[in-house]
């Protein structure tokens, strides 16, 4: 064996450290300990729920009351002349209220509905969805549209028993959807909801 052979080898000539002599592994070492695992995806969020009856019915119960507002106002479109002549009897004590006036006020507030069906149609879909921005959304709606419809009810000028026994099933759904989303499964729900969508999960 000349000299200088396994002088470059690691562990000197006679090859690498062997047993106790080894270097330990790289990283922390704990005796008698093993590694700990890591947490699981979604470790610590709230349980897996499915939507429940309280949210499916609450946005029903608004479904419900945006097709009979609908179907009250195609059919006071549809007899507009003789709702006309009607709130022109109901006013007849009040000269500046001219059959113009009613016409145009008439038409206005036709108008401003269909573009509030149209919004809150989309913010009943976010709802269905599980977004808490719109549920709040429909509350506020909902109770605006208690506050003035129960003025309407009080002085229905114009309307017909029909149109006025429609009113109020409208106003009594809306009662009922925002109560039922405001219930603690909803509340639960919207929470876990919340929490997914933070999470990249939904």
């Amino acid at each position: 064996m000349t000299s200088g052979q396994g002088e470059n080898q690691p562990g000197g000539p006679y090859g690498p450290p062997q047993g106790w002599n080894a270097p330990p592994p790289p990283g922390p070492q704990y005796p008698g300990y093993a590694p700990a695992p890591s947490a699981p995806t979604g470790y610590g969020g709230p349980q897996s729920m499915e939507r429940p009856t309280t949210v499916r019915a609450g946005i029903g119960a608004f479904v419900a009351s945006l097709l009979v507002g609908l179907i009250s106002s195609a059919v006071t479109f549809a007899d507009f002349d003789a709702f006309v002549a009607r709130a022109m009897a109901a006013s007849s004590d009040t000269p500046d209220v001219t059959e113009d006036l009613i016409r145009t006020s008439l038409m206005i507030g036709i108008v401003v509905g269909l573009v509030f069906v149209a919004l809150e149609v989309l913010f009943l879909w976010f709802a269905w969805k599980g977004h808490q921005w719109a549920r709040i959304v429909l509350w506020v709606l909902g109770g605006l549209s208690l506050t003035f419809g129960l003025i309407g009810l009080a002085g229905s000028s114009g309307q017909t028993g029909f149109t006025t026994s429609m009113g109020a099933f409208g106003l009594l759904f809306t009662a009922a959807g925002v109560l039922l989303l405001a219930m603690k499964p909803s509340n639960e729900w919207y929470r876990f909801r919340s929490w997914q969508r933070a999470t990249g999960q939904g």
